[in-house]
């Protein structure tokens, strides 16, 4: 018996066309609606266009319509996976928000298209074969929120665009994919070891991001003090250091219990307290800063906006960090 997947649209490059000026635009009806036929011999699909976006344009607020989206589906129906096409802008974290936010056993997986639909070796109809062949394979469940494309499947916490237009750009540096698609099946070699789950209901509170530079001075820190931003994510230099200059800013925020957060700006390792220089991550920890290991800048901005908007207020963050 077939499984059944819900298939949920967004846009993006996936469902878009070049036009004869060789300009990308979104299509008033997205192709790929017209494309399930392809899925029919692997699943029976349930199919629906939650917006049809470019990816610039989703923001944490389409995150969450989508988020609920899936849980009344699956609370209304049974279904055994969900495929979402998302442009791949955000589409990491897209895949990051829902990480942490549902909780379900089930496969919610998100793919895209680095070629629009018209354009010579576009890619997106066979990553979405591809993304429902990984949401129907049984050992896909309880590994959490998953990113296909080509070829390969990779856990949203991991994996990032490294590309501007490759359609090998996305990565998951230092871990690589958790899984390899061949035409005749699935690899899994590795898993997620744990999960964080929090509850949401809105988004009233917000979180700023900047990264930091070389001579950057402590007046950009003050904009999260005059725009009233609820908490920051500095992308840090190395290890998690920032020039002396900006420790002024910090101590100025942490003061106000406005909670910051340090990442580094470098590809690959993990920010930590080593350094107890003028802004050195282990003086920057001293002061109550606090480092997300593992995650990027933009996921530590998201973990940190679901944990500051989580429903009862009391999430400890040094734990939820840790």
């Amino acid at each position: 018996m077939k499984k059944t997947i819900l298939l949920i649209h967004t846009g993006g490059t996936i469902s878009m066309a070049m036009s004869d000026e060789g300009a990308v635009l979104p299509n008033k009806e997205n192709p790929l609606m017209k494309e399930s036929n392809k899925l029919d011999s692997i699943a029976q699909i349930i199919e629906m266009e939650a917006f049809n976006l470019p990816s610039p344009h989703i923001t944490p607020n389409e995150m969450l319509t989508l988020r609920n989206i899936i849980v009344d589906k699956v609370s209304a129906q049974h279904i055994d996976g969900i495929v979402i096409t998302h442009g791949t802008d955000t589409l990491e974290e897209t895949a990051y928000f829902l990480e942490l936010t549902t909780n379900l056993h089930i496969p919610i997986v998100l793919t895209g298209a680095m070629r629009s639909s018209n354009e010579l070796g576009a890619d997106g109809v066979y990553n979405l074969v591809e993304a429902v062949r990984v949401a129907v394979d049984d050992e896909a469940c309880g590994k959490g929120v998953l990113v296909v494309m080509n070829d390969e499947v990779h856990l949203a916490v991991n994996t990032t665009k490294t590309s501007t237009s490759s359609v090998n750009t996305f990565q998951s540096p230092q871990y690589g994919p958790i899984g390899l698609i061949t035409k005749s099946r699935i690899l899994f070699h590795h898993g997620p070891l744990r999960r964080k789950y929090v509850q949401l209901q809105d988004l009233t509170k917000r979180v700023a991001m900047l990264k930091i530079y070389a001579g950057m001075e402590e007046d950009l820190l003050d904009v999260v003090l005059t725009c009233h931003y609820d908490g920051v994510v500095l992308e840090g230099l190395g290890q998690g250091n920032v020039p002396p200059a900006v420790v002024k800013g910090i101590k100025t925020l942490l003061d106000r219990n406005i909670p910051v957060v340090l990442v580094s700006r470098c590809f690959n390792g993990i920010a930590e307290g080593v350094y107890g220089y003028e802004g050195g991550g282990k003086m920057l920890e001293d002061l109550g800063v606090l480092f997300a290991t593992g995650i990027n800048g933009q996921k530590a901005r998201l973990k940190l906006l679901i944990g500051l908007n989580q429903i009862d207020h009391t999430i400890d963050l040094k734990e939820y960090f840790s």
